[in-house]
């Protein structure tokens, strides 16, 4: 049949001449109807959940930081997180107490209120060492118990400073919190080594525990005084109080073997020096114990002085308010990044002996105050209180794992004791020495160097002295043989 006559096939159906890979397309809403929501795409949105999966992120590397190395088996991960809320707790009570104490106003007409400021933190520490330690030493079987007391009574206590802020009721009860977080931390120190992983020194333990409280007090701070801020002093101290008692909570599921096991007897300690302990007896501690907390207060005095003097010098050598604001804001930047990294060197020192570290940095703290005195200038000044911070923390670290190395179990929250009340002193005396100086910057720092140069010798000069009397070290497996002299 010729082509021009053969019948034409009817057309395909319209579904099958659609090509297979043309996409779906989204139907049309009818007339008058409405269609499928779809939600807008916004840079707020964007941004939300970017913050949401940094979030996230953040806190599974923040969690798995706290449990590794064996610290979550070991239980030192639960500890950390409880030493971490009891440090937020206490930067909340500071925010909740900024307004009526101290830094109010730092001016030379106020000096004899800034040396009853300085009477003030010495009071906790009279019934710290006398009392608190020896009967932290008795409680060997209920440290959980303990602690979770010292952190509920400060949840008490905050409630009670929120029903009383405008009234005299408040300082007892802020003196009553400080007590109980001076138990806490001598408490802490003294149970680390019962939750010690074997992969980790006690200087890293230490320095871990300080690091995560260190980062938790910061955003706390901030959360305080914002919270305080909008709302008031009473709700912020409200939030303080539960995160106390939430504190308390994670301290009483601590694991059991925080808890001394009865009957154990530690080892004997040689020492040159001595402890008071309960009944009005005293035993020797090691000379390491000794020198190192020498060298710590000397580090403690400098970070006292610090403190008083920069307060006064920021107000005599900028007499703008807006400058002065911002003078001591980088003096307080540049010693709180200080603090935070010489935690965060400590956790990472390793095998380094805590004998010489913490000799280092207040040989180093010393070097750059004597810097200071010589080439003084405000940048010099910021520089010596960053590095001052640096070398505090580090040396703080190092002397907690000396006395948790050397001190045995039942006298270690009475070393403790004596130990914290020796650095607070040594802080005061700092700070004495800073409102009695004239405000002259040159002035202050080479008083200060010259007493720190001093209190650095006299601990070398200990040090090479107990190294000439030492007699030859025996077999290391005889157990009445010294652990021989500090810093070898």
């Amino acid at each position: 049949m010729p082509a021009s006559r053969r019948p034409v096939p009817p057309p395909p159906d319209r579904a099958d001449t659609t090509p297979l890979h043309r996409p779906p397309t989204t139907p049309m809403p009818a007339a008058g109807g409405a269609g499928p929501a779809q939600p807008r795409v916004t840079v707020t949105r964007v941004a939300l959940s970017r913050s949401r999966e940094l979030s996230r992120a953040a806190a599974r590397r923040v969690q798995a930081a706290s449990r590794a190395d064996g610290a979550e088996a070991s239980g030192l991960s639960q500890l950390l997180w409880v030493n971490a809320l009891h440090m937020a707790g206490d930067a909340l009570i500071a925010v909740s107490l900024a307004g009526t104490l101290f830094f109010a106003a730092a001016s030379d007409a106020q000096r004899g209120n800034v040396a009853l400021y300085l009477l003030v933190t010495m009071a906790p520490f009279a019934v710290l060492a006398p009392v608190i330690g020896p009967l932290l030493d008795k409680l060997q079987r209920g440290r959980r118990w303990a602690l979770a007391g010292s952190l509920g009574g400060r949840a008490v206590l905050a409630l009670f400073m929120a029903a009383h802020y405008d009234d005299l009721l408040l300082y007892p009860a802020a003196l009553g919190v400080l007590v109980l977080s001076k138990a806490h931390n001598v408490l802490r120190a003294a149970v680390v080594p019962r939750v010690l992983p074997p992969a980790l020194t006690l200087t890293s333990a230490n320095a871990r525990l300080s690091v995560f409280g260190l980062a938790t007090s910061g955003v706390a701070g901030g959360i305080g005084a914002a919270v305080a801020w909008a709302v008031g002093f009473e709700p912020e101290l409200w939030v303080t109080s539960a995160v106390f008692a939430a504190a308390a909570v994670l301290a009483v599921r601590l694991p059991q073997h925080v808890d001394v096991p009865a009957g154990e007897q530690p080892a004997d300690v040689f020492s040159t020096a001595e402890i008071p302990v309960a009944g009005g007896r005293r035993t020797r501690v090691s000379p390491h114990v000794v020198l190192a907390l020498r060298a710590t207060a000397a580090l403690r005095g400098l970070t006292g002085f610090l403190t008083i003097f920069m307060a006064f010098l920021v107000q005599a050598e900028f007499a703008d308010g807006w400058t002065a604001t911002l003078a001591l804001g980088g003096v307080a930047v540049a010693a709180g990044a200080g603090s935070f990294l010489g935690t965060a060197a400590g956790s990472r020192l390793g095998t380094a002996t805590p004998d010489r570290v913490v000799l280092v940095a207040a040989v180093s703290a010393a070097a750059v105050t004597v810097l200071a005195a010589v080439f003084y200038g405000f940048g010099m000044a910021v520089l010596v209180a960053g590095v001052a911070a640096v070398a505090n923390a580090i040396g703080k670290v190092a002397l907690d794992a000396i006395i948790q190395r050397e001190v045995p179990e039942n006298l270690r929250a009475s070393a403790f004791a004596r130990s914290e009340t020796v650095l607070q002193l040594a802080w005061v005396a700092g700070g004495g020495l800073a409102i009695v100086l004239p405000t002259t910057g040159w002035i202050g720092f080479s008083v200060a160097a010259a007493i720190l140069v001093l209190a650095v010798g006299l601990v070398v000069w200990s040090l090479l002295g107990g190294r000439r009397r030492s007699p030859a070290p025996a077999a290391p497996d005889d157990p009445t043989t010294p652990m021989g002299t500090p810093w070898t």
